[in-house]
């Protein structure tokens, strides 16, 4: 899952970056080369999974960030090169400073998300004048882009998001090559002040507002606090977030927020050698599934031997869930639910 944090000069977004890798990676600043690193995803579960079944490692699942240059609002060769950035990723973080007095968080959020509807409308007009081109020589899947691209520029001419909008299958299939950039899952960071850790001042709650009436997803936290507390030695670290009223640090709800919005489930493997656990769509039938943990397991796939981590919560073992008669043996028609611990069988 490779996200993409974005936000005006001064938003705090590479303070978000450095929290979440722990600065493991050399940020450069004031070029336009993004920033690109890694998070380990706190889940408790994969740690209960981990009491029950004797093992020597345990890996969680990864987020990849990007950290993508300030966007300047206006054009310039600058802008353009970021919007290229943006383009790449799978979904965003919007950080939008709310710990600067005189800040306007909502104009902040207007703002950026107009430069992606810009962004998107000239692209939609140009290929929208080739589909048009194409669908009167009776072509159906030209016919087919030029009815999605229509319904898309119906939405920009309002600066609405592309996103916005119920779209099938058909027309998802459409409009997939053309990498609009406001038809990208968006997350809302407010990055508050130390003072303001639970987003109660009247800016940040007018950006709540104004998320929602676009029906968006915002999380709240302060970055430069989490940077700081991620710079500590592991064993402190719980003790700070306790100082300070937090439960864990920023990458927990950020990864969950995301899995939400992008549709993503978590599943485990577990063993005497790992318990890990892996991010898969929504939906995956188990040789999909298998296919992330190694493209042999989905190609030669025989069956998954699977139970929820829950029935090993109450049980208290794999051996005492074999005994309930709670694993299950599944097929290639399969759909992965979120918590489930798998055993693959495959040949190749």
């Amino acid at each position: 899952m490779e996200c993409g944090i974005v936000g005006l000069p001064g938003s705090g977004k590479t303070s978000l970056f450095q929290a979440l890798t722990a600065h493991a990676v050399a940020v450069e600043i004031g070029t336009l080369n993004p920033n690109i690193g890694q998070a380990d995803i706190p889940d408790p579960r994969l740690h209960e999974i981990a009491e029950f079944v004797p093992t020597k490692k345990i890996v969680p699942a990864r987020l990849e960030i990007v950290d993508i240059p300030g966007i300047s609002v206006g054009g310039g060769t600058s802008h353009v090169a970021v919007l290229a950035h943006i383009r790449t990723v799978a979904a965003l973080c919007h950080v939008i400073n709310c710990f600067d007095a005189g800040a306007d968080p909502v104009s902040a959020y207007r703002d950026l998300k107009l430069e992606l509807i810009l962004s998107d409308m000239e692209v939609i007009e140009n290929s929208l004048e080739r589909a048009q081109k194409s669908a009167q020589s009776g072509d159906e899947e030209a016919q087919r882009r030029r009815d999605a691209l229509q319904k898309a520029l119906a939405l920009v001419e309002e600066e609405r998001p592309v996103a916005v909008a119920e779209w099938s299958a058909a027309e998802e299939l459409a409009m997939r090559g053309y990498g609009l950039l406001s038809a990208k899952p968006i997350l809302v960071v407010a990055n508050v002040a130390e003072d303001d850790l639970y987003g109660a001042s009247d800016g940040v709650q007018a950006l709540k507002a104004a998320v929602a009436e676009d029906g968006g997803t915002m999380v709240v936290l302060c970055a430069s606090l989490e940077s700081e507390i991620s710079e500590l030695p592991e064993d402190e670290r719980a003790e700070m977030l306790g100082s300070m009223g937090l439960r864990e640090p920023a990458v927990g709800p950020l990864a969950r927020a995301l899995n939400e919005l992008l549709g993503l489930a978590t599943f485990y493997t577990a063993g005497e050698k790992e318990v890990r656990s892996w991010i898969i769509r929504q939906g995956a039938m188990a040789p999909e599934a298998g296919g992330s943990v190694h493209s042999d397991i989905e190609r030669g796939f025989i069956r998954a031997e699977c139970y929820h981590v829950d029935e090993l919560r109450e049980l208290g073992s794999e051996k005492a869930v074999k005994e309930a008669g709670k694993l299950r043996s599944e097929g290639k028609q399969y759909v992965l639910k979120d918590g489930d611990v798998v055993h693959f069988l495959f040949n190749v």
